[in-house]
């Protein structure tokens, strides 16, 4: 395992455990062994490892074509074009396409700048939206952000309780706010009720940008195809990435018509945008979210997931809090998770953290009650062996 690691840059968390296959809701190591995926890539495997129809479409892709830059038309594209229209939110009608989700929220915060021509933004405490200069100008932990400053001027971060505040910090500069509808890498943190409908108000009244950053959140992950729906919200630019090419690297940027259309040819472009090969794949992925209802199975297996999670809660005295909706949750505990991962590999699943003391699932949306139940009888055994480590009664 530790051969990558002589050519690699020391940037990643790492783990002992070297994935050699997977499959839907599971994968195996180099040696054989067997678990559950609630990681699943950070999210990405949201149709499953190797989904049937994403495997199927990129084989029969490649034979075809494999590039295709953005200056020629291609089916393939349009095709994928046309099933993401009849899902998008209404009004987000015009795409962007790029590679990774930091790369989304670059053209989002390009395309609102240059809608408005104003370059405040208001971002949320807690807020993480990538580690690129733009991203992380308005991503909040000062952890990522301290060793690259000076990042983009006038940018405030805001609580993302705080309905009121936002209103006390917009100023004539302002002409964007970006957020998570669901706080993802700080621990699944929901907002309140009314926030975001507070938010858009707020955001419509003073001609503001507002962006929703749905790239874990979004496509099904929490019970509805996106996490505003939650709250009747529609933003008017919303960033994807993960999950949408059913594994291929792919994001996109989607906008009201009149906020792309504000950007002149060759403002913003990216040469593997729109790469037949992730279009396909993205196009499969779509068609397991909805053909699949996959969406509805992470709404009945999230309530399971969670329901199970609230019980181990009543017995283990470690767990904190559980929260979540659909099959984004999260465990926090009362001391650091580490060793709960470690253990988690040992037990046979795979589980995230969020910052020191919390567990994050993010497992594929194919999982069935059977793993579920699974994951919850070994999530039990690593809280047991925790709370003997750490003498708890």
């Amino acid at each position: 395992m530790s051969s990558e690691d002589r050519f690699m840059g020391n940037l990643y968390q790492r783990f002992p455990i070297n994935i050699s296959r997977g499959k839907g809701a599971k994968v195996w190591d180099n040696e054989g062994r067997e678990y559950i995926d609630c990681m699943a890539g950070y999210g990405v495997a949201l149709v499953g490892h190797c989904n049937d129809r994403v495997v199927r479409a990129i084989k029969s892709q490649v034979e075809k074509l494999i590039v295709c830059h953005m200056s020629a038309y291609n089916d393939t594209r349009l095709e994928f074009l046309e099933k993401l229209a009849k899902i998008s939110p209404t009004g987000l009608s015009k795409v962007a396409f790029s590679n990774s989700g930091a790369e989304s929220v670059e053209a989002a915060l390009k395309f609102a700048r240059k809608y408005t021509g104003k370059a405040g933004i208001i971002a949320m405490t807690g807020g993480y939206h990538g580690k690129t200069l733009g991203a992380l100008s308005v991503t909040h932990n000062e952890k990522y952000r301290k060793p690259f400053m000076p990042l983009l001027d006038l940018v405030k971060f805001v609580p993302y309780n705080d309905r009121a505040r936002m209103d006390e910090e917009i100023d004539d500069s302002i002409g964007t706010v970006i957020l998570e509808p669901i706080q993802g890498e700080t621990g699944i943190i929901i907002p309140p009720d009314g926030l975001l409908q507070r938010i858009r108000e707020v955001c419509t009244s003073r001609k503001i940008v507002l962006i929703y950053d749905e790239i874990q959140s979004g496509l099904g992950r929490t019970g509805k195809m996106w996490a505003g729906e939650h709250w009747k919200t529609i933003p008017d630019i919303m960033c994807l990435a993960k999950g949408i090419g059913g594994g291929i690297p792919m994001a996109l940027t989607l906008a009201k018509p009149e906020i792309i259309d504000s950007m002149k040819i060759g403002e913003h472009s990216s040469t593997f945008a729109g790469n037949p090969v992730a279009c396909t794949a993205a196009s499969a992925a779509l068609d397991a979210l909805v053909e699949d209802r996959l969406v509805d199975n992470a709404a009945k297996l999230g309530k399971y997931f969670k329901d199970g999670l609230l019980g181990l809660k009543d017995t283990h005295k470690i767990v904190r809090e559980v929260r979540g909706l659909g099959l984004m949750i999260a465990i926090e505990l009362r001391f650091d998770v580490r060793d709960l991962l470690l253990d988690g590999i040992k037990n046979g699943i795979l589980m995230l953290y969020s910052g020191r003391n919390i567990i994050r699932l993010l497992p594929p949306l194919v999982i069935d009650e059977s793993m579920v139940s699974s994951a919850l009888e070994k999530i039990d055994k690593v809280l047991t062996k925790e709370e003997e480590r750490k003498n708890v009664k």
